[in-house]
């Protein structure tokens, strides 16, 4: 196991970048040029999956990091939900909705293992290290 110096270093952060970016792209076509509030939540769930996770690493403190995963995964299931508003209002095609909802699930799966090994862990996170003085 690789050992996680940065954020950067973290594959489920990876992923929701990733994510991110295909929602950015797919926001930016003309079928959601009139739905804006649909288009800034859409965009705002994919950011705030991210951002969560990066907030939590930067707590450093596996409790903290644990809760804001959770919120993480909470956002994923409000991204979910506006897909399929996105896909019952003909914005997105069912293939889209399709290959968005494995990434969702993906990420999903990988957040709920995470958070459950750093559950498990002895380490309690870098904020607690004992300095040497």
């Amino acid at each position: 196991m690789a050992t996680i110096t940065k954020i950067e270093d973290l594959l489920i952060w990876q992923e929701s970048r990733v994510l991110v970016k295909s929602i950015f792209v797919i926001t930016s076509t003309d079928k959601y040029s009139k739905e804006f509030f649909l288009k800034d939540q859409i965009k705002r769930s994919a950011i705030s999956v991210m951002s969560n996770i990066a907030e939590g690493y930067g707590r450093a403190g596996n409790k903290e990091f644990v809760q804001f995963l959770y919120i993480a995964n909470g956002s994923l299931s409000e991204l979910k939900s506006q897909l399929y508003i996105s896909f019952d209002f003909n914005l997105i095609s069912e293939e889209q909705l399709e290959n968005y909802l494995k990434d969702v699930l993906k990420i999903e799966n990988m957040i709920k293992a995470f958070a459950r090994k750093i559950k498990e862990s002895e380490f309690t996170g870098t904020k607690f290290k004992k300095s040497v003085v």
